[in-house]
């Protein structure tokens, strides 16, 4: 098959366990008038990010994290910087990776160290830009007061550290299951 073609596949596929994920196997937390969740969707937008590289990676996530949001009624308002946040946390976890040359490595100790760092790099940026893009959001696009908004990202700063956490330790574990099945593919990449 030829290689843009199977990125491509692995690009949608990606998409669509995040769709899933996110859909599917996520517990909502009434805020106020808004709505959080717990999820583990971020831990697949990292694995694909290390399995189909940076770009295609944060793409999948961002795509098809988006769509969830535009789906859900509770969730439908924060597409936009969904897309954006999905798309940095693949970006910066599948390019680190790459630097620390995940893909070169067999070591087991290396693979669960550069994973950990590199995952911790793309969540850690969701975990600090998240509650700050969400108060500017509310704020100044959706006129929410300062007070209300405020306390809406502080909540949603708590539930993101969270999720980080939790994505960090699924995402190394979902990655030493299927490495090897993307060895392949990832050394026609380079």
């Amino acid at each position: 098959m030829n290689r843009k073609v199977k990125l491509l596949s692995y690009t949608v596929m990606f998409a669509a366990i995040n769709f899933v994920v996110f859909t599917y196997a996520k517990i909502n937390i009434p805020v106020g008038s808004s709505t959080v969740a717990i999820h583990v969707a971020n831990a697949v937008v990292v694995l694909s990010a290390w399995l189909i590289g940076p770009v295609y990676g944060g793409l999948a996530g961002a795509v098809g994290l988006s769509i969830a949001d535009v789906l859900d009624p509770l969730y439908i308002i924060s597409a936009p910087k969904t897309f954006f946040l999905k798309f940095m946390i693949g970006f910066i976890a599948g390019t680190m990776a790459n630097k620390m040359s995940l893909h070169k490595t067999e070591d087991p100790k290396a693979i669960t160290r550069i994973t950990a760092v590199s995952a911790a790099a793309g969540l850690g940026f969701n975990v600090i830009f998240e509650p700050v893009i969400s108060y500017l959001y509310r704020r100044f696009l959706l006129r929410t007061g300062a007070e209300a908004a405020a306390i809406l990202a502080s909540w949603l700063g708590g539930v993101t550290a969270f999720n980080a956490v939790v994505c960090l330790f699924v995402s190394i574990l979902l990655y030493k299951a299927l490495y090897r099945s993307f060895r392949s593919f990832q050394a026609s990449e380079r």
